[in-house]
């Protein structure tokens, strides 16, 4: 043992990368969302989806060897208005019975310091895009019930037409539903 920390302590000095090993997080619901902004005629919309599942692999010494996907269940966004989000759920905007899940996919991890940028594939509608998610690394604790947890809040803007998302209605010259649709991701996970 004291061979491999001297090992180790060499590696440290002399500037190489330790290797890492990342490992499996199971996300707490209860204590993480999926959400977004849209503007609506002069105001704004905020929404989140109640379904959502999350693979993580992470080491929180070691951030850009992790990766993340998110999967997100159409049919559960809610607006708090049944009758905003069965249209939402329809052809014009999500189209659940064709859609079911929404997905992204990380393909690369960069940290500094607390700042955090995944970039990866979004999909939405059978469409895929490239986006970065930006935000920070919210740590890694200790519960009160002795199990490792870490978080993470990151976010993007996209143009939701580039996903097919195009349905819109001009009220007195201007747009009911805007453009820019901002994504939030919140994560609190639990060691498995």
């Amino acid at each position: 043992m004291l061979l491999s920390m001297l090992a180790l302590g060499a590696a440290l000095v002399a500037g190489d990368t330790v290797k890492t090993n990342p490992v499996a997080w199971t996300v707490d619901p209860a204590h993480s969302e999926v959400s977004f902004r849209v503007r609506h005629l002069t105001g704004r919309v905020r929404g989140h989806f109640k379904e959502f599942s999350t693979s993580l692999m992470a080491d929180p010494a070691q951030l850009t060897t992790g990766s993340v996907t998110v999967e997100v269940k159409t049919a559960s966004v809610s607006t708090e208005n049944e009758k905003r989000d069965t249209h939402l759920r329809g052809p014009d905007f999500f189209d659940v019975e064709k859609f079911p899940v929404m997905t992204f996919k990380s393909t690369k991890v960069e940290a500094n310091g607390k700042d955090i940028a995944l970039s990866g594939d979004l999909t939405i509608r059978g469409v895929t895009k490239p986006v970065v998610l930006k935000g920070t690394f919210n740590g890694k604790v200790v519960d009160p019930w002795g199990k490792e947890r870490l978080g993470f809040e990151v976010s993007t803007t996209i143009d939701r037409r580039d996903f097919g998302l195009v349905w819109n209605k001009l009220v007195e010259g201007s747009s009911l539903v805007g453009d820019e649709v901002t994504i939030d991701i919140a994560i609190e996970a639990v060691k498995s």
